[in-house]
């Protein structure tokens, strides 16, 4: 169980896109980052939305039927299980939220949970989620080991949602926003493309590849003006061969 006099990452994602899973110490964090980066509202709103066709995709288009989502939280509005529900009606979602004892850099015991065990078929292809988690673990090495140990237990056919904070080394935006997130207890690592592709080592990429969110299959044209924020992160889909 988390406490609630701690900020968790989750929480204050959901107040950031309007939800009502969190509590003070979220909240008082929220207002922190706002009050350094008010982009951030708009890039949480662009990534929810990345997320949301992506789990389309695969419910619909690649017919896969179980998901796992290692760091979702809790959303504002229409959950996952909904999304993918409307497009495959059998699917079935696993918050990591929901797993008693949950510890994303425990892939092992993670996977064999009760909880999980009893609601996924770790035999058949499963959706696993790993959207602006990754980018919490320092060690390059060991954010590489933790995805690979994850992806290595699922069976073939599975596909990899990922998410990253982006660093294109040009001095841009990301070391400053990376500078103002410093504190605040969701520090978050800026990777360059190649260290975020390693993620997906061995496995097949969907096209588009490795892009920034708003690149990811939109589904129609852009009504707001990007910003440099829109360039701090990028996603992939990608499935185990």
């Amino acid at each position: 169980m988390q406490s609630t006099d701690r900020p968790s990452v989750a929480r204050v994602f959901d107040a950031i896109v309007g939800g009502h899973d969190h509590y003070k110490a979220d909240r008082v964090v929220l207002r922190q980052i706002l009050a350094q980066a008010p982009e951030v509202l708009g890039m949480a709103q662009e990534l929810r939305q990345w997320l949301i066709r992506t789990v389309r995709f695969l419910a619909d288009r690649v017919g896969i039927d179980q998901f796992l989502d290692l760091g979702y939280g809790f959303p504002a509005s229409e959950n996952l299980s909904q999304i993918v529900q409307r497009y495959n009606p059998g699917a079935n979602v696993v918050y990591a939220d929901d797993i008693a004892g949950y510890d994303l850099t425990q892939p092992y015991e993670t996977l064999s949970a009760p909880e999980l065990t009893t609601r996924l078929d770790l035999n058949r292809p499963i959706g696993l989620i790993m959207c602006a988690i990754i980018h919490h673990v320092d060690e390059l090495r060991e954010a590489q080991d933790i995805v690979r140990a994850y992806v290595g237990q699922l069976a073939p056919g599975s596909y990899l949602i990922l998410a990253h904070q982006f660093d294109p080394a040009d001095g841009s935006e990301t070391e400053p926003l990376q500078e103002r997130f410093r504190g605040t207890g969701l520090d978050t690592l800026y990777r360059t493309r190649e260290e975020i592709l390693s993620f997906f080592d061995g496995m097949e990429l969907v096209e588009p590849g490795l892009t920034y969110p708003h690149e990811w299959w939109p589904d129609g044209p852009r009504y707001t003006p990007l910003t440099n924020a829109n360039f701090t992160t990028l996603g992939g889909v990608a499935r185990k061969l």
